[in-house]
C-alpha cells in the first residue's frame, strides 16, 4: 500500500530541496528533512536542515487522482489525494481556513464556487412534512397533507 501526498512549496524552498534530494546519500547526511505537526494536527513546522518554515495541511476542493506505469504503457491508479501540505516561507501568514479554495491548476482556480452547484435552500417545517408522509406511505398508510385539484 501507497501513501502519498502534495507537497506545496515557494520557489525558494524548492530549490533548496531540489538541491539536497539530488545530492549523494553521503552528502545529504548532513542536511536532513523532517516534518512535525501541532496537537491540532493541521499546523506544523518543515525542517530543512536548520532552517524551519511554517506549513498546512489543507483539503483540497475535490479529489486528485494518481497514477504510475510500470512498463511506459499502461497506467494503474495509485490512490486518491484530498488534501495538500503547504509549506510557506517564515514571515507569511498562516491560511484561516481548513479547505484551500483552489485546486493544483490554473483550471481549477476558485473550483468551489465555480465548479459545484451550491446547496440547495429548503424550508425544514417542509422537509419533515414530506418525511412524515413518506415513512406513512412506507407504513402503508395515506398521505395526510395532500392538495388534491
Amino acid at each position: 500500500m501507497e501513501e502519498q501526498f502534495i507537497l506545496r512549496v515557494p520557489p525558494s524552498i524548492a530549490e533548496k530541496l531540489d538541491r539536497l534530494l539530488s545530492e549523494t546519500a553521503s552528502s545529504s547526511e548532513e542536511q536532513s528533512l523532517d516534518l512535525s505537526f501541532s496537537e491540532d494536527g493541521r499546523s506544523g513546522t518543515f525542517v530543512i536542515g536548520d532552517e524551519h518554515f511554517p506549513a498546512s495541511l489543507l483539503d483540497l476542493p475535490c479529489a486528485v487522482e494518481s497514477y504510475k506505469t510500470y512498463d511506459d504503457c499502461a497506467l494503474v491508479k495509485t490512490s486518491d489525494i484530498g488534501q495538500m501540505l503547504m509549506v510557506r516561507e517564515a514571515g507569511d501568514t498562516a491560511p484561516d481556513v481548513v479547505e484551500y479554495r483552489h485546486g493544483l491548476t490554473p483550471p481549477m482556480r476558485d473550483a468551489r464556487k465555480r465548479r459545484f452547484r451550491r446547496e440547495p435552500d429548503l424550508n425544514p417545517e417542509l422537509v419533515q412534512r414530506v418525511e412524515k408522509d413518506l415513512l406513512n406511505i412506507m407504513a402503508g398508510g395515506t398521505v395526510e397533507n395532500a392538495d388534491i385539484l
